[in-house]
């Protein structure tokens, strides 16, 4: 293995490693900012959904440097926790923790 080779795979490595402290400060940004976790439970369309995957990818950086919210997918509460997720998209209100 040459120079080259090991600089690149150095190089390779930093950016996989760039790419997961990214992802996980978006985690951070929507947990703090958007209140949104994993088994979250988020109102939309009249239904209420049990937070299962959180898309980061579809945060657009507004005009003002913040995030918009994120695509969630969710399980309708009171389906089976096996049931296929429906996507929810960005436009979902947080379920008030005192309204469980």
């Amino acid at each position: 293995m040459d120079y080259a080779d090991k600089l690149e795979n150095l190089l390779l490595r930093k950016i996989q490693k760039a790419e997961r402290d990214l992802l996980q400060l978006k985690l951070d940004y929507c947990r703090f900012v958007f209140g949104i976790t994993h088994r979250a439970r988020v109102r939309c369309n009249d239904n209420v959904y049990r937070v299962c995957a959180v898309d980061v990818d579809s945060m657009e950086r507004q005009p003002d440097g913040r995030f918009s919210a994120p695509t969630v997918m969710g399980i309708p509460l009171g389906d089976d926790p096996k049931s296929t997720p429906v996507t929810l998209g960005p436009d979902w209100l947080l379920e008030s923790p005192l309204a469980r």
